[in-house]
Formats: C-alpha cells, sequence, structure tokens
C-alpha cells in the first residue's frame, strides 16, 4: 500500500526541516522524486545525499513557477504529485511588524502555495489525474503563537485556498489536501534552544516533538492512489498538542 514507483512528484522547500522528510519518504515509497530550494549551493548537496534531483526556485516569482513545472513535465512526461511546502516563519510582534514583513510571509507562504498549484493544474487537468498536497500548520487555523500573526494569517489562509481549488477540481482526477503540523524537529525548531524544546515536549500528549518523517508518511498516504476519495481536507500531526483545554493536562 502507497506505493508512490513511477509517480513524479515535486516537493517546493525540499532541501532542509520538513519537505526534506517528505522527499525522503517519498524517495524510499519510489517515485521520482524533486525537490527545490532558493540556493543552489545548499540544495545541491542535499539532492545527491538523498539520491533525488533539484531545481532552484523562488516560489513568490509567477514564470519561475510555472518554467520548474514545464521543466519537470518535459523532462519526466507528467507530474502526478506537488507537495507545495516552501515557507518561512519569521518573528516580529504586531506591534513592530512592517508591511514589508508581512508582506514577504504572504508572498511565500500563501502566494507561493497559489503560483505553484497553479502552475501544477494546468498541467495535472490535462492529465485527468493529479495529487497537491499543501503544508499547512496548527498556527492559525486552530491556534495562535505570539509574534507570529503574520505565519498564522498565511497558514489558514492557505486552508480556505485548498478547500476552494479542492472543489473547482474535484471532477478532474485531482485531489487537494493539507497537512497541519504541530511541533517538527526542524531546524528551525532548533533555535529556539534546548530549553525551550524540552518545555514545548511536556505541553505534547505523546512526551516527543515531531519528526519531518511524521509528515512525509502522512504526506505520502495523501499522494497515494488509496486516498483517490479525499480532497478538500486536512490532517493534524501533532501528537495530541490541540487536545488539552488546559496546558500540562
Amino acid at each position: 500500500m502507497f506505493n508512490l514507483t513511477g509517480k513524479v512528484a515535486f516537493i517546493s522547500g525540499g532541501t532542509k526541516g520538513i519537505g526534506k522528510g517528505i522527499a525522503q519518504v517519498f524517495k524510499r515509497a519510489g517515485a521520482i522524486t524533486i525537490i527545490s530550494g532558493t540556493d543552489k549551493t545548499k540544495g545541491i548537496p542535499v539532492a545527491e545525499e538523498l539520491g533525488v534531483d533539484f531545481i532552484a526556485l523562488d516560489v513568490t516569482d509567477p514564470s519561475a513557477c510555472k518554467n520548474v513545472i514545464n521543466e519537470i513535465v518535459e523532462k519526466y512526461g507528467r507530474l502526478d504529485i506537488l507537495c507545495s511546502n516552501a515557507g518561512i516563519f519569521p518573528q516580529h510582534n504586531i506591534k513592530d511588524m512592517t508591511v514589508e514583513d508581512w508582506d514577504l510571509v504572504y508572498s511565500v507562504n500563501l502566494k507561493g502555495t497559489f503560483l505553484l498549484t497553479q502552475a501544477a493544474l494546468n498541467v495535472m487537468e490535462k492529465q485527468q489525474y493529479g495529487r497537491i498536497v499543501i503544508t499547512s500548520s496548527i498556527t492559525g487555523e486552530i491556534v495562535g503563537m505570539q509574534g507570529y500573526s503574520h505565519y498564522g494569517a498565511s497558514k489558514a489562509g492557505q486552508l480556505g485556498f485548498m478547500r476552494s481549488a479542492a472543489l473547482e477540481y474535484a471532477k478532474q482526477g485531482i485531489t487537494i489536501n493539507s497537512i497541519m503540523p504541530g511541533m517538527i524537529m526542524t531546524e528551525g525548531l532548533m533555535a529556539f534552544g534546548e530549553d525551550n524544546l524540552k518545555q514545548i515536549e511536556t505541553v505534547i500528549p505523546m512526551g516527543a516533538l515531531g519528526t519531518p518523517e511524521d509528515i512525509g508518511y502522512t504526506a505520502c498516504f495523501l499522494a497515494s492512489d488509496e486516498a483517490k476519495n479525499i480532497t478538500g481536507q486536512t490532517i493534524v500531526v501533532d501528537g495530541g498538542q490541540i487536545l488539552p483545554e488546559v496546558q500540562g493536562y
């Protein structure tokens, strides 16, 4: 089950963290896997490590998004799976946040999802087949986090976009779903420091931070043929983080 052998999968923001975890799982599941990132000098070594292809991409550039999708189709003949995962999460309190701070987060996280999805759908509609998986977050739709109002808004926005897009393409053999990770052990989270991470673990019922591969397994399921009747949905992967009514339950 959940065999992706022969499927062509593209993962944006796939050079580290959750994106890298998705790429690792997809590669093991047999998918022809392509990852992207903004920095070629960092991305190529990661791609070589994973045994996948790398394409440099700025997801905020409409032409670049179209060109990357076309490049993949030209090389492999099709695109079966898009994992729209590229995202940023800089911290800014509302009182200090500039319009430029807000626009940058929205441009990468939300506009980037729209641009890549639009480009992929142009191909998938012709195929009458496709799987799109968007990496959102529990922050925004379910919980809030101080200093991340722009991030939370962009992540909630992804889910609104996803639901309407799923409706538009439901009759085209295309499913569009999202994953809402909780606290996942990534390079960005490690910057919080060991003491803070230990504190975070105390409020997760399962007692540990998630791994990037945990998100990869969920993405693999949503990208599989077995998930053909699931669209417009979200799956929370958080070790039970959002369950307690009171922290420290």
